[in-house]
């Protein structure tokens, strides 16, 4: 099993990915109890003394006017968290509070938050035991952090609340806590709030999604190629001297992608033959670019999630000379951007492909290929309902790519008066990643299914990557041409073949690693 150590400089996308999904085991790092127990101590000093501060002695929000004696600090500590977790909604998925819980560790570790080491050492052992706490779709704006779902995570370590153990099963987290040996944490100054002041949600849900992209982009310039082949399209507007004319690296590297896939195909540059063309239509001669500019988001949004990995986000903070300064870098807007211009993104490249498919199924613009690629048309209807849902889950896109970050509520009586909404915009961009590998996949089974029509004539020989694809994508059991049959398992099937990266796997041996 893979150790994940975390120290005081935050971590990588890779290993939030690898607790998240792979639960790897988490250890903290020399310097990180080194930091903490810095930090703990100038905390401990501050709440020694009678002037108040934000955070140690003082209540919070709205509410930070009122000093807290030392007789009251636990119950605050405890209050804070009890009293914040309010999320409502069906429960979000285990990789997402696995990501959340170990980016809340990741800032707990810089030192900056005066968490004591035991508590740090509490989260690490939970993520280790499976234990997952149960978390909200609802609560969180975005600002003050991700507050309800953190508080929810927090309440699991006070072994309060309920959570998923590691069978699947959800209960009482104070029983789960005590099966794996691990004595829940009794809040003190500072540390209920350090807890959940962050934008670890909206951020876990970003590595998540770059994760997913990076495999649906190459995935989409694959279909993509298969359907420019289908239709009997050119690869010369794959070139890449053309692409260097206009040098954004994004279409550069789909359409190298593209041109990979296509190399040795008997099928393309047939576009002047039995019915002439001066130029393919937009949504195959435009596809690296639409791809290309994606892409160019995607390493947009990496970069800011690097930033936002290095980070250490609290309100307060611990400073290296001692002292505790409020601030404002719990505010999500950069991260809520990026979440929403990948939904923006993603939305175009669905859309794109939809009308890819819309062409091979229609026989007065695929150039000879049957009506809805069905074995005979008017008995068999085809793939024509297969479109309708691909058209379905575009239209949804559509919708998911309006901002939610274009949006503020105020809130705690007008003290966080401006809202990132960044959780709102992660949970939509979760929806339209899944959206997408189903629209790839419906392309994928209408490509292929075309290409192995196209096929039957001797004289058109598909490309040596379309013949892995297909080969490969028939053995995940995606069947090929004939009469109408049960459609929704093929497609499910696609569907998992695209999502879980099995496509880019099958073409890459033959084309080498796709950009």
């Amino acid at each position: 099993m893979q150790t994940v150590v975390v120290g005081t400089s935050g971590t990588s996308a890779q290993d939030v990915v690898a607790v998240a999904r792979h639960n790897a085991r988490v250890e903290l790092g020399d310097d990180a109890v080194v930091a903490l127990t810095a930090a703990r101590e100038i905390v401990d000093a501050l709440a020694a003394k009678p002037d108040p501060v934000y955070g140690v002695s003082t209540g919070f929000g709205a509410l930070a006017t009122r000093h807290i004696g030392h007789d009251l600090r636990a119950q605050l500590q405890r209050n804070i968290v009890r009293s914040h977790a309010a999320g409502m909604g069906p429960r979000v998925e285990r990789e997402v509070v696995r990501a959340l819980m170990f980016l809340r560790l990741k800032t707990v570790c810089s030192g900056h938050t005066g968490v004591r080491p035991q508590v740090a050492q509490t989260m690490a052992d939970v993520l280790n035991a499976g234990i997952t706490p149960v978390v909200h779709e609802y609560g969180s704006l975005g600002c003050s952090g991700d507050l309800a779902p953190l508080s929810h995570c927090a309440l699991t370590l006070m072994g309060e609340g309920e959570a998923e153990g590691p069978d699947g099963t959800v209960r009482p987290a104070a029983e789960l806590l005590a099966e794996h040996g691990i004595t829940p944490v009794e809040l003190r100054e500072k540390e209920g709030l350090a807890l959940l002041n962050g934008t670890d949600g909206m951020l876990g849900m970003l590595v998540l999604a770059l994760a997913d992209l990076d495999v649906l982009y190459k995935s989409a310039d694959v279909t993509a190629a298969l359907s420019l082949e289908a239709l009997l399209g050119t690869d010369k507007v794959l070139a890449p001297e053309l692409h260097a004319v206009r040098p954004h690296p994004g279409q550069a590297a789909a359409a190298a992608n593209m041109l990979a896939v296509l190399a040795g195909s008997g099928l393309t540059g047939h576009h002047q033959d039995d019915a002439p063309r001066v130029q393919d239509a937009y949504s195959v001669r435009c596809a690296p670019q639409v791809a290309g500019a994606g892409r160019d988001t995607l390493a947009h949004a990496r970069t800011v999630a690097e930033r936002e990995l290095a980070a250490a986000v609290d309100n307060p903070v611990v400073l290296p000379d001692g002292r505790v300064e409020s601030n404002g870098n719990f505010h999500g807007a950069p991260v809520a951007y990026v979440l929403d211009f990948l939904a923006v993104a993603a939305a175009d490249l669905g859309s794109i492909a939809e009308r890819r498919t819309d062409r091979l199924l229609d026989k007065n613009r695929s150039h000879g290929l049957p009506p809805f690629l069905a074995d005979d048309p008017g008995v068999d209807s085809g793939l024509m309902i297969a479109q309708y849902t691909q058209a379905a889950l575009v239209s949804e896109m559509k919708r998911l790519a309006v901002p939610a970050s274009a949006d503020s509520i105020p809130s705690s009586a007008m003290q966080e008066d401006h809202v990132s909404m960044g959780w709102s915009a992660a949970r939509k961009l979760r929806t339209a990643v899944g959206n997408l590998a189903r629209i790839i996949a419906v392309e994928l089974y209408a490509a292929t299914r075309a290409v192995e029509l196209r096929a039957q004539d001797p004289a058109l020989t598909p490309a040596p990557a379309s013949r892995a694809v297909i080969e490969a994508v028939r053995k995940a059991g995606v069947e090929g041409p004939g009469p109408d049959r049960f459609l929704a398992p093929d497609l499910a099937a696609a569907e998992a073949f695209v999502r879980e990266g099995r496509l880019v796997a099958a073409v890459e041996p033959v084309t080498g690693p796709l950009a």
